[in-house]
């Protein structure tokens, strides 16, 4: 038995409580429709998938969308005839529309924490090469407001914010150091994820899913000895990563693998796809279709 065909996006009432995203008409209302044809002289009247003509005016087919677009003939075609099935490049609509639009958020998460750790790894190395000269200017500050205000000594201090600058003054050099490429380390690991979800590569997927998913561990660790809200929503957002790759993209075979993932990618995005949501213009391919 045949798959029945989706919705049309839009068309079917929300059954939960949460509206469903219909991804193309975002898009589409974010960076226009994709038409094909109106530059054109003439259009093949014998496959009105894409676009036909009645009483002087064209209706074009968003090829991403589905909505129908009046527009009158060009002044100036471009083109002799449209474009046949074989040079056009179908937009990305359905499941995989939404992949793009999730895993590019999830590329950008990945892009601040390059940022910030590249940042922070350079500010450690230049701290641990700089360690003797600024410890002698923190100590000599922090001493004078110490005893502006009536403070106990500052090496003392094991708590607060001088607590933290008297712990990391008592590192040593090479050790700062380590620790400022291992921070580097793991920015250039989120920049190289990053890029590969961005492009959609499918080793991106696996390699975000392996570094997100061992860190959760220590993330729990860290919440159980000091939890604050930001720790929480970064957890969250991790699992939700880990399960979206996981489930949604199918990974490591589960829900039919990538085989399973390109059955869906042609479902959707396909040109059966695009007749199955206009069966007047296939019903008989061998006669001139009638507009609707």
């Amino acid at each position: 038995m045949a798959a029945a065909p989706r919705p049309l996006p839009g068309t079917v009432r929300p059954r939960r409580f949460r509206p469903r995203l219909h991804y193309e008409l975002l898009v589409c209302g974010s960076r226009g429709h994709e038409l094909v044809g109106t530059d054109a002289l003439e259009l093949d009247p014998h496959d009105p998938l894409l676009a036909f003509e009645r009483d002087g005016v064209r209706w074009y087919r968003c090829l991403r969308c589905d909505s129908w677009l009046p527009l009158p003939p060009p002044a100036h075609p471009a083109h002799e005839r449209i474009p046949t099935r074989g040079e056009i490049e179908l937009p990305l609509r359905g499941r995989p529309l939404r992949d793009r639009i999730v895993l590019r958020l999830i590329a950008l998460d990945r892009a601040l924490h390059f940022l910030v750790l590249g940042v922070l790894g350079i500010a450690i190395l230049v701290f641990a090469s700089r360690q003797e000269q600024l410890r002698g200017e923190f100590y000599r500050v922090a001493t004078a407001v110490q005893r502006t205000i009536g403070g106990g000594p500052v090496q003392s201090e094991k708590v607060g914010v001088l607590g933290e600058l008297n712990k990391l003054f008592s590192l040593r050099s090479s050790t700062l150091s380590t620790v400022g490429i291992g921070v580097l380390g793991y920015a250039l690991l989120e920049g190289v994820e990053a890029v590969g979800l961005w492009l959609q590569k499918r080793w991106a997927e696996y390699l975000t899913l392996i570094a997100t998913a061992v860190f959760l561990p220590l993330e729990v660790y860290e919440m159980s000895h000091h939890l604050t809200p930001f720790k929480v929503i970064a957890f969250i957002i991790n699992v939700a990563v880990v399960l979206y790759l996981l489930i949604a993209k199918r990974l490591f075979g589960i829900r039919g693998g990538g085989a399973a993932e390109e059955a869906q990618r042609e479902r959707d995005m396909g040109w059966p796809a695009l007749e199955a949501a206009t069966p007047w213009a296939v019903a008989r391919p061998d006669v001139p279709a009638a507009a609707p």
